[in-house]
């Protein structure tokens, strides 16, 4: 029910701000590009973890998402089928994610620990948990956009 009443919110919010938009003659590519440039008070949330966020509380799945965090805890490789580096992300003050990399694909990220800053871009699967991203490396077969990780100024994929 909450979810329902934030979704009417923001839709009604959504609308108002389009209904002066017009009225005004703003330019949404203009409003756009100065949104992405827009940060927190402490600098860590850009407006693309604020993509994650939304998808999260909004329950959204197979969303190409773009941000970084901070590692929380790493976890065992997943070797069942194909095999997967994980761990847990930071990327909010209340947000954590699980990432999934496939380094049957990519390279995993030697030397991984908790309080490192990883970059990602790749898609996101909602969980009641706070969600998992994947899709973090090249598509071999060229039918999904290629992901990628970053860590200490080098990327993976």
């Amino acid at each position: 029910m909450k979810l329902k009443k934030k979704n009417i919110l923001l839709l009604g919010v959504a609308l108002i701000i389009y209904g002066l938009a017009q009225q005004g003659g703003m330019n949404f590519n203009d409003a756009s590009a100065q949104l992405g440039n827009v940060s927190s008070e402490s600098g860590q949330l850009e407006s693309s973890d604020t993509s994650l966020h939304n998808a999260f509380i909004s329950g959204q799945s197979d969303v190409q998402v773009q941000g970084s965090g901070v590692v929380k805890k790493v976890l065992a490789d997943d070797r069942k089928g194909l095999q997967h580096q994980k761990f847990i992300l930071q990327t909010g003050a209340d947000h954590t994610v699980l990432v999934a990399h496939n380094i049957d694909v990519a390279p995993r990220i030697p030397g991984l620990k908790s309080g490192d800053t990883v970059g990602f871009y790749g898609e996101y699967e909602w969980t009641r948990q706070g969600g998992v991203i994947h899709w973090t490396h090249r598509d071999t077969k060229g039918r999904h956009i290629n992901g990628w990780l970053k860590h200490n100024g080098k990327t993976y994929q």
